[in-house]
């Protein structure tokens, strides 16, 4: 609403804010983070708590649902929805995402994730924890924020002080949005060459190395106040199978769990790491019954996880709607209550985002009920949930100071900080001393005004990408085609994905044969639930297709002495094409890593990586061939990025 007063012959304007008001909002208490911990205070108060809660009240604390990030009027029936949604069943906690169109995700911006929170926080009856997956970042979810690169990148770049900055970055802006708890770091080993849903997720196939990395992690998260996981227990590193997708199974013998699925997991609880998540596969070394995952195995998690283990903090399931889980429960009436009766009495504390809520959630009622869970159960999980509310401040303070976002969120010295370590990551692993360094044609200041109304066919040729993805709507090797063309602006680019691999396979080969220099950046990334015909089934893969593979393998046959493979993504793609003969591999598909690809390509940056896993008849674990800097200066950004 507007008002005009008539002041001294002047007219003034003033807006009428709407609510909250300006006096209402200053009344509003915001959360501040600090360290991590349960004081005297928030004890107590996890304890009163607990004993005013009903049955009810008490299931429902157990239970973490979505809530996807975007504009929702607070009187709109979108948000109406989830807001009942969360009332009706007193919904502990919610993990924040944002919507997704198939492979999309289709990313939002950090104020409605922060107004979103803020908003659940407000109209429900206890604090909640919000959590999220930010493997990668917040940028993983949300744009205009610093972007990472993949964790395996943080392997071949063999500095413990970048994870544990990182891990105080993310903290640092996750908190400004109102999210708690993160579904990181990844405790995975990736052994096996042919797991489609770990590989660049994880930091490595060493678990030395890998346990290192999470403690570390856990150290910088903790410092920025943000709650942490371990996942997947008991190792997800050595399966060949997406579990989103089918059961996978972990075939290792007790005494291979010991020496590598485990210690990463050690270490991890040895850091104080605040949840485990558990994940949904067979490990017949320990739990014998084959209809049981590790999610809903009691010997997987009382006896191995909490007994063996020591853990004592909250435990939680993957996400329950996941085909390596509801496939056990198929054939029973509501197999949304039988996966989680089943996941309760095995010793999980938190039910990730059920298939089926409501089935969920009265299939847990009455199985405590009937006494098939015991209260006392449901009380201890019910308090470990309460103390981490505490150990955060919830107890005092549930919102987010809107304000401060555009102080803490996408700070210059994190944006640095995720492109000195994708620099540091890119490793070099064949070298035919005929490609690198590549040479440019522009250097700053020079060639790059163009007029944007006006298209200019290049023809030279010179220079010709040939850039791989899986589909050529997604992102892939956009950053790096701007990059190329900043040196060489009259390279020629093609992009290709399976559907049209073979009718450009003529037009390639023709541009491939006549260049001086080939590029082929491969964009192979792990993404849940993707699946490709193999055989006479479909199923998740690393590898690229068969049309994009045959059209590679014949632009190595075309131009090998002069082509330079660089793996975008999963680094095991080059094992399925021996013949190369100059291979860069950047562990991440993240846009710096495609910014740090192509200045190690023209020398900016020396290339000091090492291969945190092992390239089946390609290169063993620590391999990198070093690169000095060649070009005087490079490209590298004037911003700083600041270490412990």
């Amino acid at each position: 609403m507007r008002k005009f007063l008539k002041l001294s012959g002047a007219l003034v304007l003033i807006y009428a804010l709407a609510a909250p008001s300006g006096f209402a909002r200053n009344k509003e208490k915001f959360l501040k983070p600090a360290p991590i911990q349960v004081d005297r205070e928030g004890g107590k108060w996890a304890e009163k708590t607990l004993k005013k809660l009903t049955l009810e009240e008490k299931v429902g604390q157990l239970f973490m649902i979505w809530a996807r990030v975007t504009f929702m009027n607070v009187d709109g029936p979108d948000y109406l929805r989830l807001r009942n949604t969360m009332r009706k069943y007193h919904i502990g906690s919610f993990a924040v995402s944002v919507p997704v169109d198939g492979p999309f995700l289709l990313k939002n911006e950090p104020y409605e994730m922060a107004m979103l929170v803020n908003q659940l926080q407000r109209d429900s009856q206890l604090p909640l924890i919000m959590a999220a997956d930010f493997e990668r970042g917040v940028s993983m979810r949300l744009n205009g924020t610093p972007v990472f690169p993949h964790p395996m990148a943080f392997g071949a770049a063999g500095n413990p002080d970048y994870v544990e900055a990182f891990g105080r970055a993310t903290a640092q802006e996750a908190r400004a949005l109102g999210i708690h708890w993160n579904f990181f770091p990844i405790a995975d080993v990736n052994s096996n060459p042919l797991n489609p849903i770990i590989n660049t997720r994880s930091f490595g196939e060493d678990p030395q190395q890998v346990g290192e990395l999470i403690s570390r992690y856990i150290k910088g998260a903790h410092e920025g106040g943000m709650l942490t996981t371990a996942k997947h227990f008991p190792g997800h590193g050595d399966t060949a199978t997406d579990s989103h997708l089918g059961v996978a199974s972990v075939n290792a013998d007790l005494h291979r769990l010991q020496t590598v699925e485990l210690p990463p997991f050690r270490k991890a609880i040895e850091a104080g790491v605040d949840s485990v998540m558990v994940a949904h596969v067979t490990v017949p070394a320990i739990e014998p019954d084959s209809n049981k995952v590790a999610t809903t195995s009691e010997k997987v998690i009382t006896e191995l996880l909490k007994q063996q283990l020591g853990f004592k903090g909250v435990v939680i399931t993957d996400a329950m709607d996941m085909n390596g889980l509801m496939r056990l429960y198929s054939s029973s009436g509501n197999s949304s209550a039988g996966a989680a009766v089943a996941a309760l009495k095995a010793g999980n504390d938190v039910l990730l985002i059920p298939q089926d809520l409501d089935g969920a959630y009265k299939g847990v009622l009455a199985a405590v009920q009937r006494g098939e869970i015991s209260q006392a159960q449901i009380d201890a999980s019910v308090l470990k949930i309460l103390r981490l509310k505490a150990s955060l401040g919830l107890h005092h303070a549930r919102l987010v100071d809107i304000d401060e976002i555009a102080h803490q969120v996408d700070r210059p010295e994190n944006v640095a900080l995720g492109q000195k370590i994708a620099d540091s990551a890119v490793t070099l692993v064949r070298d035919d001393g005929q490609v690198l360094p590549l040479k440019r044609t522009s250097f700053p200041g020079t060639n790059l005004q163009r007029n944007p109304y006006t298209v200019t066919e290049e023809t030279t040729g010179r220079v010709v990408a040939v850039i791989f993805s899986d589909d050529l709507r997604m992102d892939s090797g956009r950053s790096f085609e701007r990059e190329l063309r900043t040196r060489i602006p009259e390279a020629t680019v093609f992009y290709v994905d399976p559907r049209i691999a073979a009718a450009m396979s003529q037009e390639v080969l023709a541009a491939v044969a006549k260049a001086e220099n080939v590029i082929v950046p491969v964009y192979v990334i792990p993404t849940p639930g993707k699946t490709v015909m193999a055989g006479n089934e479909l199923k998740n893969t690393v590898s690229l297709a068969d049309a994009t593979g045959n059209l590679l393998h014949r632009v190595l046959e075309t131009a090998g002495p002069r082509t330079v493979v660089v793996a975008m993504g999963n680094p095991y793609v080059g094992a399925d094409f021996p013949e190369v003969q100059n291979y860069v591999c950047t562990f991440s598909s993240a846009s710096v890593s495609e910014v740090s690809a192509v200045k190690a390509l023209f020398g900016e940056i020396p290339i000091g990586g090492h291969l945190p896993v092992t390239i089946p008849d390609i290169a063993r674990r620590g391999a990198g061939i070093m690169h000095a800097q060649v070009v005087p200066g490079g490209t590298t950004s004037n911003a700083k990025a600041t270490l412990p």
